[in-house]
This record gives C-alpha cells, sequence and structure tokens, in this order.
C-alpha cells in the first residue's frame, strides 16, 4: 500500500485453474481478485475480515461492475490497484484496476454495506470510517 496516495497495489499470478480452454482467465474470476485486493486494503488499515466480524460488522456485496479491456492469461502477472472511491459512511465503495506490464487490461466497482450480525445497516464504528475517509482523502487528491 502506498501510504501517500492511500491506494492498495496487490500482484497476484494468474493460476492455471482460473483460465478456460483458451487460456484467458475466465471471467469470474476478476471478483475474486476484487476481493483479494480488498482484503489487502483492509489489512493495510490495520484489520482482517475476521477481526471486524468478531467487533459484529459485515460488508456484504450489494453491487458490482467490471469493464474488460483486454486478455488475461494463465501464468500473466498481474497487479490489482484498490482504493477507496467515495466517501464512507454506511456504505463503501471500492474501485479496481487490474494491471498487467503498465497496462489497465480490466477495471471496475464493488460497493458494500456495513450491517450487523443479522445483516442490518449501520453505521461503521468512528475509527473505522475514519480510516477508509483517510484512504479517500488520500487517493482522490488531485
Amino acid at each position: 500500500m502506498d501510504s501517500k496516495n492511500g491506494i492498495c497495489y496487490t500482484q497476484i499470478r494468474v493460476r492455471y485453474a482460473e483460465t478456460d480452454k483458451m487460456g484467458v482467465a475466465y471471467n469470474s474470476h476478476y471478483l475474486t481478485w476484487f476481493e483479494v485486493g480488498r482484503t489487502e486494503l483492509l489489512r493495510n488499515i490495520g484489520y482482517t475480515y475476521e477481526e471486524l466480524e468478531n467487533m459484529g460488522y459485515r460488508l456484504p456485496l450489494i453491487e458490482a461492475g467490471i469493464k474488460y479491456l483486454k486478455p488475461v492469461l494463465y501464468d500473466d502477472l498481474v497487479t490489482i490497484v484498490s482504493k477507496v472511491s467515495e466517501k464512507p459512511g454506511v456504505r463503501l465503495r471500492i474501485v479496481y484496476d487490474i494491471i498487467k506490464d503498465s497496462e489497465v487490461v480490466a477495471n471496475g466497482f464493488t460497493e458494500h454495506a456495513f450491517t450487523d450480525e443479522s445483516l442490518h445497516p449501520v453505521k461503521p464504528p468512528v475509527h473505522i470510517r475514519n480510516r477508509f475517509i483517510d484512504l479517500w482523502e488520500k487517493s482522490n487528491v488531485v
């Protein structure tokens, strides 16, 4: 994570099991890669999903979108770039770029709601919300 700009960079290598018969990464795996980036983003602000759950919070996915620009192939090394794109409140929106060889090959977003264990929307704890706001502010400086 680049602490100056609030953006998280995570590298993965495309596994054989993630490709189709043509050796191209299958489209549904991009959402899994977004989750990898989001998990590292959380970890870099000092939390894991398990810790949030132990505090009684959940972050269910409520919306997602992906735009595929170029194919990614078996054994390609890609970087998942993750950042908070809107000021967080009850909702948390994260945007992603999938980069291969310095070129964006896909981009997208996920939107999550902070909920309690019964999946009722709740405000996140101030200390967590403030860390996400800090990321948002750093990554959206023009």
